[in-house]
């Protein structure tokens, strides 16, 4: 029989996959971008707002603040590069407005990584400390981003349309929360939990609305194979 750390691991494994997915689901986006040589009415928000958001869950993930964390630690910092990546093609087909804006925006958020971590290695002297502070950061921007379909959904009822939620993006995040909320059950951890289950109900429901509004959406309508992060932000939680 597996133990409860295997079987952690297993499903921490299995998180890894279905994260991997989430991160690079914009590729089709940004294959646009690149042929075009413009990212058009396309927001870097989202992605900026991604990058901060596995900033904290890779330094959430590090031995002296929560220990026995790598598989948390390997996909977040995948998505950080990923991130990483989505935002210097920005840079590089954005007009100068939006590069400016994004560089205010990186600006504050370096700001905001480098005070949390002085202020998390200078008050908090052991573990549970540390971990208290970062995991509290984590839940209430994973929480955020996890709730940024919500307008998607307020855009379906109106529309009746599904044409801007994805199913196969809306089922992946759903077992992607239900993944990671077993993950942090096993050995209990609230921070992870957390978010990650409040993301997994919150796709139930874009699944249970697309079965609801998938017939009264006109052909021409339908979600095609491009994808972008929701305007306002996990969150793709690991």
């Amino acid at each position: 029989m597996l133990s409860p750390n295997a079987i952690r691991n297993i499903i921490g494994i299995i998180g890894n996959v279905l994260t991997f997915g989430l991160f690079l689901s914009p590729v089709p986006t940004f294959w646009k971008i690149w042929k075009r040589k413009a990212v058009e009415d396309f927001s870097p928000i989202p992605y900026l707002a991604t990058l901060l958001n596995c900033a904290l869950w890779v330094f959430y993930g590090m031995p002296f603040i929560h220990p026995n964390s790598l598989l948390i630690v390997t996909i977040n910092g995948f998505g950080f590069v990923v991130e990483a990546l989505y935002i210097v093609m920005f840079f590089i087909y954005g007009k100068r407005k939006i590069r400016l804006k994004m560089l205010a925006i990186l600006l504050a958020e370096i700001i905001f990584m480098v005070a949390v971590i002085l202020i998390v290695m200078l008050v908090g002297h052991n573990h549970d400390i540390r971990t208290k502070i970062v995991g509290s950061l984590c839940v209430i921007f994973g929480t955020i981003m996890y709730g940024s379909p919500l307008s998607v959904m307020r855009l379906v009822v109106k529309t009746k349309s599904v044409k801007y939620m994805p199913f196969y993006l809306s089922l992946a995040g759903c077992l992607n929360g239900i993944d990671w909320t077993i993950y942090g059950f096993i050995h209990f951890d609230i921070f992870v939990v957390l978010p990650n289950g409040i993301g997994a109900l919150l796709a139930l429901c874009q699944l249970i609305l697309y079965g609801c509004y998938y017939k009264s959406t006109p052909v021409e309508d339908e979600p095609k194979g491009e994808l972008e992060l929701p305007t306002t932000m996990p969150h793709i939680e690991t």
